[in-house]
């Protein structure tokens, strides 16, 4: 992409930029028309509309984070509008994040085609961070429920698949069990264009490979709600780390991992795990407890749980997930940096995310040496600032 001195709308000086072959020091990043124009030393920088000097900030791409049911106090669950979606976005771009898919955990019909219709018109409407939908269950497996109501368990009818394939989102991502769902139905669903990730399963690893083949192409919460790995049964998570064709999501919260898990499929996965937050409302809010389908979630501590004591999503940002993931991994930051923007956007297939290159999305966030976020732009906008 090339632009004269004119045309550049602002110019971010930076005392490191993380580019897609890796660190650029004392460098610049130049947006155009909401795009990364150029990339490059500072010294050799171009003029620009607006110059602004972030000192001492490194600046990586935006997050970008496929897996948030709720955030700033709003369950989308709860609140499948236009208003919700734009309180989550909101809340989550504080802590990096400026892309994300929406994510309605098993529910009615109804709440199905509702969260689609939030989320196409958040989209139309330019909601700054909503890029699409995620649709965890409702075709999963009750003995693999977790917090999910296993009532609202079913495979997908006529219907079912209908709605999915007429849903007009940029991007779709649906988190289904292998069990629950034909092959025939994962490869329609595929072929249209729909992200297809196994969680909630209890497939033995046949049936996870057979899904695989179908078109599935990613894991949720990778080891979470799925059997562990058996010596005469694999099960799942063995057919998702052995694949070249998947791509798996992580919770590194301190809570749903524990490190040797994350260390292990780091290594087993190299360039295809992704962090998730799987963020429930009081993230970004001082919001104690909330109801999640008739049932209470409280904040204990760092940790969100139903009175019995389950996991219920994450009390987690992205930027939290980044730091915890150095602390326990010892990973470079950049690797992990890419686990929270580049990675997610492959598995999505959506390349205008998460990567600073020239003709990209200007979707940034400026970290301080400590990883703290102080300022998102996205599109070239910046729209938030600490």
């Amino acid at each position: 992409m090339t632009v004269s001195a004119a045309d550049m709308d602002l110019l971010l000086h930076a005392s490191r930029v993380l580019g897609v072959d890796g660190w650029l020091d004392d460098a610049a990043v130049g947006v155009a028309g909401g795009r990364v124009a150029w990339l490059g030393p500072a010294l050799h920088a171009p003029a620009a509309k607006q110059v602004v000097d972030l000192g001492d900030s490194l600046l990586a791409p935006g997050f970008v984070d496929l897996q948030v049911n709720g955030g700033g106090g709003v369950l989308f669950n709860q609140d499948r509008s236009v208003d919700a979606l734009r309180c989550i976005a909101a809340a989550h771009r504080r802590f990096g994040t400026t892309a994300l898919l929406p994510t309605l955990i098993s529910d009615t019909r109804l709440a199905m085609r509702e969260a689609i219709e939030a989320a196409r018109r958040a989209v139309d409407e330019g909601v700054p961070g909503v890029i699409g939908l995620h649709l965890e269950g409702p075709y999963l497996a009750a003995e693999r429920r977790g917090v999910h109501r296993a009532e609202h368990f079913h495979s997908p009818d006529s219907e079912d698949i209908e709605c999915l394939l007429t849903h007009a989102l940029p991007h779709l991502l649906v988190t289904l069990a292998p069990e629950a769902v034909s092959l025939s139905a994962i490869t329609r669903l595929a072929e249209a264009g729909i992200r297809l990730s196994m969680g909630h399963t209890a497939a033995s690893f046949e049936q996870a490979e057979a899904a695989i083949s179908a078109g599935v192409r990613g894991a949720t919460h990778l080891f979470n709600a799925m059997p562990p790995w058996a010596g005469r049964a694999p099960g799942a998570l063995g057919a998702s780390l052995l694949s070249a064709e998947t791509w798996c999501g992580l919770i590194v919260d301190g809570h749903h991992l524990h490190p040797a898990s994350v260390r292990l499929a780091m290594r087993m996965k190299p360039g295809r795990c992704f962090l998730v937050t799987d963020a429930m409302p009081p993230v970004g809010s001082a919001q104690e407890a909330f109801d999640l389908d008739g049932r209470r979630v409280l904040r204990r501590g760092d940790r969100l749980e139903t009175e019995d004591g389950t996991l219920a999503g994450a009390l987690l940002d992205m930027a939290s997930a980044i730091r915890r993931c150095v602390q326990q991994t010892g990973a470079p930051l950049e690797d992990v940096l890419r686990m929270a923007s580049t990675c997610p956007a492959d598995f999505l297939g959506a390349p205008d995310y998460g990567r600073i290159a020239p003709g990209a999305r200007a979707d940034l966030v400026e970290l301080s040496p400590g990883i703290e976020v102080r300022s998102t732009w996205i599109g070239g906008r910046r729209e938030f600032a600490a």
